[in-house]
């Protein structure tokens, strides 16, 4: 499974793919970006970690939101 970032950059927002140079998405809101992940990803197993505007780690997502390992029993 991929695991992409997305992180405040100086004009907004972006998606980027760990070890990756550029960004896979960008746009000018953390919120507009968030909104648009599961179209971004449709068809594929990724995780996500949403940071806040510090950098910090806010949130950690799976895409599709079915194989979040944390809805699992057990």
């Amino acid at each position: 499974m991929d695991t992409y970032h997305l992180s405040p950059t100086a004009d907004g927002w972006e998606l980027k793919k760990a070890g990756a140079e550029r960004a896979s998405k960008r746009a000018a809101t953390k919120q507009e970006l968030v909104s648009s992940l599961s179209d971004f990803f449709n068809g594929t197993t990724v995780s996500v970690k949403i940071h806040k505007a510090d950098g910090t780690i806010e949130e950690e997502r799976t895409y599709p939101r079915s194989a979040d390992p944390r809805r699992s029993k057990g």
